[in-house]
């Protein structure tokens, strides 16, 4: 069975990037498969992943909160 968690927000810089983090470490601890995605990007910070692809620079921290490799498919602008 897929689960998802959604951690939303009404301000900018209320830390729901770095809840997300936190939680994509805590639960990849416990041994489950997770992944960041989010469904919208404001953002001008960018990260370039491994591909020469750009993607939001919150979303690479949680992918390696993740453990996992960064990847265009977690940001809203490769949709």
């Amino acid at each position: 069975m897929t689960r998802f968690i959604v951690v939303l927000g009404t301000t900018s810089h209320s830390g729901k990037s770095t809840i997300v983090a936190a939680l994509c470490r805590i639960l990849r601890n416990r041994g489950l498969k997770v992944a960041p995605f989010k469904s919208q990007n404001m953002s001008l910070n960018s990260w370039v992943t491994s591909e020469g692809k750009e993607m939001g620079i919150a979303q690479a921290v949680q992918a390696w909160a993740a453990v996992i490799e960064p990847r265009e498919l977690m940001n809203p602008s490769y949709i």
